[in-house]
């Protein structure tokens, strides 16, 4: 790996933020890993890069991969890397066909609780974006639907943290 100096003005022009880093990383996307983990988040037009990165980071944590649909925020865009803390170099993702089975959709208002499922094998867990949700397209496509209870008064969860919480629960099964 080579390392050239360049003058702090010259990184501020190519830097968006307010306060410019003094290093920075070049990579081709094609480098990133790719492919599938026993244990996956599959992110339905998850449009926002905060939250995009967040799961990556989250992913990152507990050994579990990141499966995308058209839709969802660029994994690579200045938002998601700087949320992923360097996560999306470490994370396979794959394209959400390529999820494994079984399918299990996080839903609002669910017969069957998170905790009640078992946990103990392969299990990709179905995020949508927090305003629309999953289309019917994709529950159809899930063999489970379970929420996870909430005992305050918020109508939802964030769905980094509802990915997050789901990834916990997979990993007390493990």
């Amino acid at each position: 790996m080579a390392g050239e100096n360049v003058a702090p003005e010259l990184l501020a022009e190519v830097s968006a933020l307010g306060h410019p880093p003094r290093v920075i990383g070049v990579y081709r996307r094609d480098a990133l890993p790719r492919g599938v983990r026993q244990t996956t988040l599959a992110l339905w037009r998850v449009a926002d890069p905060g939250n995009v990165g967040t799961l990556l980071r989250t992913a990152d944590a507990f050994g579990a991969g990141i499966a995308l649909s058209p839709g969802c925020a660029d994994l690579t865009g200045p938002k998601a890397i700087r949320a992923s803390m360097g996560a999306v170099f470490r994370v396979p993702t794959a394209p959400l066909d390529e999820a494994p089975e079984p399918w299990i959709a996080l839903v609002p208002r669910a017969a069957m609780s998170l905790a009640e499922l078992d946990l103990s094998g392969p299990a990709t867990f179905v995020l949508g974006a927090e305003r629309d949700g999953l289309p019917e397209e994709v529950l159809l496509r899930c063999e489970t639907r379970a929420t996870i209870p909430q005992s305050g008064p918020a109508e939802s969860l964030n769905v980094a943290a509802a990915g997050a919480i789901a990834l916990y629960e997979a990993s007390r099964c493990a």
